[in-house]
């Protein structure tokens, strides 16, 4: 019998119980040489076998059949409907077994779909895809990293926030974090959910580094202008627990005009900021951060306006035009309803005669919807300290940090011992 028959017919044959595909998987390891050398014989293989049934087999078929070192290369067209129909198809169970493999599969069909100038195509079983290789949702995929970055691609921002409400305490590969923490800052600022954008772009500049990389220099560019549109300022001291690389370069490869925009931004001056921004828009294009510095601009206008309501309690949009530095009352109030939808401030605006009435926030904390708010962040604080409390534990009980904890100390630390006053030296 041919020898890539027998394999057919041993995949149709091992795939009813865990033993069966136990013994399947150490067939399909030993003749992966095999299939990848006969790459070009391999495409009528996927009518004869069931990717829900014979989930392991034809993932070892398929992983070969699109390896770049195929003898014959299908076509984009060919393998983007293969791939997603597996994804949608496969067991769970059996594509755990091999998960680099599976991962490798995913990630060609990601590179497909971008050559076809189609990232939507990829989105919905990437999405698929990751859900079945987690372990728990607080697992961090390789995967993660890539649907995010077909939902960029996509514009489908709505659904790559599916992913980054979930808390994430595993993670297989530190670049994996890197990437999803940055995609999914870059999503959350399209949907304008700047804080989340913080939180998780301070989250690649805060890991640790043995040494400086793209993703964090860019992260980090992102994470000033988004903390300026935010919190309306920007602490150019990061914090301790930060690596010394970062603390030692980040401002060296970001000063201008990154950091630069934020001094500016202090003193208050809207002409001074969008005479910086212009006069640097080419800089800020060519990274694909002109849009934020853009939005700095505007953040700078709501700034100043949020200062009338500590002051005032009424005002015409012409005074509110003329204080901010505005064109004309009817940009005033277009800036005033933006911020009003927003939950920026409490105002109404009377159309009549043009006048701002600034009002108290009107939230009581009392309502049935606030009550279940707080309720579940509190519940999710307690999870969150129970996580960490199991995980000092494991740490403090690891043998390899044992070992080098007492390495880096001295040999005899006389705090570590009850000993007597009269034996002290």
């Amino acid at each position: 019998m041919d020898p890539l028959e027998a394999i057919v017919a041993q995949i149709q044959g091992l795939s009813s119980s865990s033993s069966d595909i136990t013994r399947l998987h150490t067939i399909l390891r030993q003749s992966d040489d095999s299939l990848r050398s006969d790459s070009n014989r391999l495409s009528p293989i996927f009518s004869l076998i069931d990717p829900s049934i014979h989930s392991l087999g034809f993932l070892y078929i398929l992983d070969a059949f699109t390896a770049p070192s195929a003898s014959n290369q299908p076509q984009a067209e060919e393998v983007v409907p293969i791939i997603t129909r597996f994804i949608s198809a496969c067991s769970v169970e059996q594509i755990r077994l091999a998960p680099e493999k599976f991962v490798s599969v995913c990630k060609r069909l990601k590179d497909q779909v971008m050559l076809l100038e189609a990232p939507i195509r990829g989105v919905a079983p990437l999405l698929t895809a990751l859900r079945k290789l987690q372990v728990s949702s607080e697992h961090l995929t390789p995967l993660h990293a890539e649907f995010l970055l077909l939902c960029l691609l996509a514009k489908c921002y709505k659904t790559g926030l599916s992913i980054l409400d979930d808390d994430v305490f595993e993670v297989d590969h530190p670049r994996d974090l890197y990437l999803y923490c940055y995609y999914g800052g870059m999503i959350c600022i399209g949907q304008k959910r700047f804080q989340k954008a913080l939180d998780l772009l301070h989250n690649v500049v805060t890991a640790p580094m043995t040494m400086m990389n793209a993703i964090v220099i860019e992260a980090y560019k992102k994470y000033i202008l988004v903390s300026l549109i935010r919190h309306g300022q920007f602490s150019t001291s990061l914090p301790k627990y930060c690596s010394t690389l970062a603390q030692r370069n980040l401002k060296v490869f970001c000063q201008n005009p990154y950091m630069e925009i934020a001094h500016t931004y202090s003193t208050g001056k809207v002409a001074d900021l969008e005479a910086f921004v212009n006069a640097h828009a080419d800089k800020f294009e060519s990274e694909n951060n002109l849009g934020l510095a853009k939005q700095v601009v505007s953040s700078m206008y709501k700034r100043n306006i949020q200062r009338l309501t500590q002051t005032y309690l009424t005002l015409s949009l012409e005074d509110i035009a003329n204080t901010v530095h505005l064109n004309s009352a009817k940009e005033a109030e277009m800036h005033v309803l933006q911020m009003i939808q927003d939950g920026d401030i409490y105002a109404t605006i009377n159309q009549k005669d043009g006048m701002v009435r600034f009002l108290e926030d009107p939230e009581q904390y009392k309502t049935c919807e606030m009550i279940e708010h707080i309720d579940s962040s509190i519940q999710r604080i307690m999870a969150l300290s129970r996580k960490l409390t199991k995980s000092d534990e494991q740490i403090a009980c690891d043998q390899l940090y044992l070992s080098k904890v007492g390495r880096e100390r001295q040999r005899y630390d006389f705090d570590d011992y009850d000993v007597p006053q009269k034996f002290n030296i």
